[in-house]
């Protein structure tokens, strides 16, 4: 070919439909972005939302990001936020590449000629001090397929996201710390506020979505007066309500979260805030871990204003539809919450009954002695994920409508290895996802069942961000909780179902109401054997 046609060829080429879509360009308010296009769907990765919390910002409210000129290309993740160390063999660990303080940064999926679409706004899990949006689980294009704006975020983790301290709230005008990572997620909210429409989505239709520590999250914000206006649907997978710190007050058996920076900043040989943020970022990651550091929200009466709990009887949070739920199997893959199982069957119900004394019978009926292996799992399930998921749903059901759920799905990698519903192992099929999970995940079986049972729940899930209402073609209505406690078990397939496991609720409700009550115990961590003993009283909260 000479030159001349090869030029001539190359201008036609650049010139094309399919390689001017190839680089689509998106002139937002915060910027001029470039991403890919794939499969009908328009992707932006690693767009900053706020300024990088390094050094002087370290432990400080995010502040938006600076501006830039031209177009920004967002074709690759941002850094995930500096975290340990995964545990060996953990099958949640992701070959995550790169880790920075710098990475408050989030990612769009978007229908090609997407307009005013419903926006999912997922927030990841890992205990507030692992994850990132960049996890391959998380891929948000089979969503998006569905007609949804899908958006991804990281936020701040581990000391560096939720660390209080008396010299931070001094600094601060409002006399509080501790609470970045949610104020990370805030901005993120704000950020798509302003922003979303230009990638076609709906400002005025966003669902906050989360798992685990990100289900955590969903009811920190539902919680937080700054987040109000910010969301208007959540999504809650397996979510836990439990008792957190005080900013400054010794309650419910938590030290205060400013003693527990400064006890921490002591450790790491610290005298001062300005010692604190010159040390080097992953120095203080690990060695707060070592260290004992908590990671929490704070309630602080600000950001978080009361304990979760006493918020949602109040009737103070977001009164926003609710899909909530839990999996059948979530201590088979985090077996350090289940305590430890008894010699026997005489052993196990001797100390039930001495720990939980006139709810011992209604403990035993629901957990029995005649399979104490059994038991140990599902009492901490029921305590952390299974209490939370129906408490939400119901607190709900006054105002909104509130969906619950059950994934008691098994496939034969999962059973093969003891993890039948382990914990987390709805997303793949929440993402359709399947071929994107970590490398020590028990893989999922490429099978016309499980391609419809996905199907089926992104279809659920999608229906719901759109208009509150969880449908999926061909498939079973779902009806809200409502008066029937109304719930949806995803098994094979999706099956309705009334009144999921009578007497949890009541049982684990009545337990932490007279532990709230006593007021110096904490709530659903210390489950069965490991009791501390019940404290008479109360039998509902109000």
């Amino acid at each position: 070919m000479s030159k001349r046609l090869l030029v001539s060829a190359l201008a036609v080429l650049a010139l094309s439909p399919v390689a001017a879509s190839a680089e689509p360009v998106i002139k937002a308010p915060a910027g001029a972005v470039r991403g890919v296009e794939a499969g009908g769907l328009q992707v932006f990765k690693g767009i900053p939302y706020a300024a990088p919390p390094v050094g002087a910002l370290r432990w400080k409210p995010p502040v938006a990001a600076p501006g830039w000129t031209g177009v920004r290309d967002a074709l690759d993740f941002g850094p995930a936020c500096l975290q340990p160390k995964p545990r060996p063999g953990s099958i949640y660990a992701s070959p995550l590449k790169t880790f920075s303080e710098d990475c408050l940064s989030l990612n769009v999926w978007t229908p090609d000629k997407a307009k005013k679409a419903p926006v999912l706004v997922w927030i990841h899990g890992g205990s507030l001090i692992a994850g990132s949006s960049a996890e391959g689980m998380y891929d948000g294009a089979a969503l998006a397929k569905q007609g949804v704006v899908v958006v991804s975020i990281n936020y701040r983790l581990g000391v560096l996201g939720y660390m209080a301290h008396p010299e931070l709230s001094a600094e601060s005008p409002d006399h509080v710390s501790g609470n970045y990572g949610l104020l990370d997620q805030i901005a993120a909210l704000k950020w798509v506020k302003a922003n979303i429409a230009a990638f076609g989505g709906d400002p005025g239709n966003v669902t906050i979505a989360g798992e685990s520590a990100g289900a955590l999250s969903v009811m920190y914000l539902m919680a937080s007066p700054p987040a109000r206006g910010l969301f208007h649907k959540a999504i809650a997978q397996s979510a836990y309500m439990v008792s957190t710190p005080m900013l400054r007050d010794p309650k419910y058996g938590h030290i205060p979260a400013e003693a527990m920076g400064a006890a921490t900043a002591a450790k790491l040989g610290a005298k001062s805030l300005a010692e604190l943020r010159a040390m080097d970022a992953e120095t203080i990651t690990t060695s707060a871990l070592l260290a004992g550091f908590q990671t929490f929200g704070a309630v602080d009466g600000k950001v978080l204003p009361k304990q979760l709990v006493d918020t949602f009887d109040a009737g103070e949070q977001a009164h926003v539809p609710v899909l909530a739920g839990f999996n059948s199997g979530e201590i088979r893959s985090l077996r350090f919450l289940a305590p430890p199982a008894p010699a026997d069957a005489a052993a196990y119900e001797k100390e039930i009954r001495a720990r939980y004394g006139d709810l011992a019978d209604d403990f035993l009926k629901l957990y029995p002695s005649t399979d104490v292996a059994e038991s140990v799992l599902l009492a901490p399930r029921d305590a952390l994920y299974g209490w939370t998921a129906e408490r939400l749903v119901a607190k709900q059901a006054a105002g909104s409508p509130g969906y619950l759920y059950y994934f008691d799905h098994g496939y034969p990698a999962a059973e093969t290895a003891g993890l039948h519903g382990f914990h987390a192992s709805e997303l793949p099929y929440v993402f359709g996802t399947p071929d994107k999970t970590p490398p020590a995940w028990p893989k999922n079986p490429d099978t016309p069942a499980e391609a419809k049972l996905s199907a089926a729940m992104i279809g659920y899930w999608t229906s719901f961000a759109r208009d509150g209402v969880p449908s999926a073609k061909g498939e079973p209505a779902w009806k809200p909780y409502g008066t029937t406690r109304a719930y949806m078990a995803f098994v094979e397939g999706p099956q309705p179902g009334a009144h999921l496991r009578p007497g949890m609720y009541e049982l684990n409700e009545t337990v932490m109401c007279r532990r709230r009550a006593q007021g110096d115990t904490p709530w659903i961590w210390n489950v069965g054997v490991v009791s501390p003993p019940m404290p008479p009283g109360v039998t509902q909260c109000r």
